[in-house]
């Protein structure tokens, strides 16, 4: 936990009478701007003893407190809520609550408070954690900006009403939250659970790009107790939430787990949201690299969980200790949603990564008959489930250079047959019948480097061209040729097709 020291005196001085005016430099070394306490000309922070312990004593459940730009510890905050203790649900009951500018060092414990009124919060600075769990805003339109130096905790909090939370934290914890109405949550920097959360109204969950503005001059937040990091948002969770009413706009997703939230399919993703991907290293005995392509964390986790080849390599993220263990048929099902998810949304190119974690799962679930995995074995290593263009492409290379090698060497016979024709005269009437015919093909012989000529060459290189666009080259053939070019035939095109719509695939709008 850090401690900070409350932020500087503003250029513009707030427009409340404030603890600085007037305030004897020596009790106020640091030019404090809090409001004044009621009837005192002094900040709760900077209030006589007698006078703090009388305002205190005379605070009900449900009053309305105002302790804008006041240095709160955790003792001073804690002896405010305890005055404030509604004595029939042991929690604290606030009325309208003003917080703008305040400072609170320590942890912030407002769990289990009710805020009747505005809660307001703008500017304020939490140099620890910031806990609201079990609280509930019941007239709130609006919380913070405000700048967290750790963990702002909304676990178990209810929103009652529409509501535009912006916050800058390491953390943001929503495990439970409850949001009655519609939800905006600007963030930045921060690390966002959402497990569990309730939405009965659309939430959007949006990174913020600048720093949030000072509620007390025209200057911006400061963010020091953040320094040094990215001012990115990542989502570690989504588990248990309806994502139905969830957006999501410029979010990392490359950690969060999506196992066990229901309606992914309809869950939106806008913006510059970007999830994990392949790694980029080779496997330790084979040559190739992973297909760089993007991907769920839950497929990370189990094939960290099942890396007993020594050829896999490392980059994939493995599993925190309380992440569930997830069968390929519950994964290929994550990646079957999100990609219909996304395929709403007009993301052909980026849904086609998505196709393609579906079918590595399928291909790996072993509950699945033997048959239809070996189908999509062959599919993924002939062109990457039609969505690797260059690999189809390489296939087909191969099948033209074999087919081209074996019409040279045995599939094209010694000479093209020249058709003879034969005749018998008839003793009367002097009647002649003839009879054309063409021998058949002469296979070749020697040795084979002799038949590697230019002539050969270019006609089996034209034999090879037809059978890709599936024709018939008219070629007389060896009866190896024959088939050779029956089996090209049907394969090449195929192997051209999957080009084609691989390409596709990632050009399609």
């Amino acid at each position: 936990m850090t401690t900070a020291a409350p932020p500087p005196p503003s250029s513009t001085p707030p427009d409340w009478p404030h603890c600085g005016q007037g305030a004897d430099p020596a009790a106020d070394p640091v030019g404090c701007r809090g409001v004044h306490v009621p009837g005192h000309t002094a900040c709760l922070a900077h209030l006589a003893d007698t006078d703090r312990d009388a305002y205190l004593n005379g605070l009900t459940p449900g009053t309305d407190i105002d302790h804008r730009s006041t240095p709160f510890t955790e003792d001073l905050l804690h002896r405010l809520l305890t005055a404030l203790h509604d004595p029939t649900t042991g929690e604290p009951h606030i009325g309208t609550a003003r917080f703008d500018g305040a400072t609170f060092t320590g942890t912030a414990r407002f769990a289990g408070a009710t805020f009747t009124g505005t809660a307001r919060f703008d500017g304020a600075a939490f140099t620890g954690d910031a806990r609201f769990d079990g609280a509930r805003f019941e007239a709130a339109s609006r919380l913070g900006p405000l700048v967290c130096g750790a963990k702002v905790v909304l676990d178990g909090a209810v929103f009652d009403q529409p509501v535009t939370v912006e916050m800058a934290a390491r953390e943001v914890s929503c495990a439970r939250t409850r949001w009655v109405s519609t939800a905006t949550l600007h963030l930045r920097y921060a690390e966002v659970d959402l497990r569990d959360a309730v939405l009965e109204y659309p939430v959007v969950v949006a990174a913020r790009p600048d720093a949030f503005p000072s509620p007390c001059s025209s200057d911006l937040l400061s963010e020091a107790e953040l320094s040094g990091r990215e001012p990115g948002v990542r989502l570690t969770s989504v588990g248990g939430v309806d994502a139905a009413h969830l957006a999501l706009h410029t979010i990392d997703l490359s950690v969060c787990r999506f196992a066990g939230a229901v309606h992914l399919d309809q869950l939106r993703v806008d913006g510059w949201c970007t999830f994990a991907t392949t790694p980029t290293g080779r496997g330790r005995r084979f040559p190739w690299r992973w297909s760089r392509r993007n991907t769920l964390a839950e497929e990370h986790h189990w094939r960290v969980r099942t890396a007993h080849r020594p050829a896999l390599p490392h980059g994939w993220i493995p599993p925190p200790p309380d992440a569930p263990e997830l069968r390929p048929a519950a994964v290929a099902a994550l990646y079957r949603q999100i990609r219909k998810s996304l395929e709403d949304g007009k993301n052909e190119p980026d849904a086609a990564d998505f196709y393609y974690g579906e079918c590595e799962m399928r291909r790996h679930d072993a509950t699945r008959p033997w048959g239809e995995r070996a189908l999509l074995t062959a599919y993924w290593a002939l062109s990457g489930y039609g969505l690797r263009a260059s690999r189809a492409l390489a296939w087909l290379g191969a099948a033209m250079t074999t087919t081209i090698a074996v019409m040279v060497l045995w599939g094209l016979p010694v000479d093209d047959p020249k058709p003879t024709i034969t005749g018998r005269q008839a003793a009367v009437g002097q009647q002649v019948t003839l009879t054309t015919g063409t021998p058949d093909p002469v296979n070749p012989a020697g040795p084979l480097l002799d038949r590697v000529t230019s002539e050969r060459s270019e006609k089996a290189l034209r034999v090879v061209v037809n059978s890709v666009v599936f024709r018939s080259s008219g070629q007389d053939l060896t009866t190896t040729g024959t088939y050779t070019e029956m089996t090209s035939r049907l394969a090449e095109p195929v192997l051209l097709g999957l080009a084609v719509l691989a390409v596709r695939s990632r050009i399609k709008r």
